[in-house]
């Protein structure tokens, strides 16, 4: 069948979408309490600054590894 190879590169464009997407969302929903509680806790304490930040920035790394298994996923297969 010569639709197999068209076929088999959407799934894996689908896939690769799916990556980002669901690794984005699932960011979005941790950092949106996170963000909540670092600042309520920088109006408390301002010291806490730092922490707050480090815990904000957390999740974001979850998309970055959702981007390179999309990228694996496009240029390897």
């Amino acid at each position: 069948m010569a639709l197999d190879g068209d076929v088999g590169a959407g799934l894996v464009a689908i896939g690769a979408g799916l990556a980002v997407g669901l690794a984005g969302i699932g960011s979005g929903m941790a950092e949106k309490d996170i963000g909540a509680a670092a600042v309520g806790a920088i109006t408390e304490d301002m010291s806490l600054f730092g922490k707050a930040l480090m815990f904000t920035v957390l999740p974001e790394t979850i998309v970055i590894f959702g981007l390179v298994i999309s990228i694996l996923c496009i240029f390897v297969m």
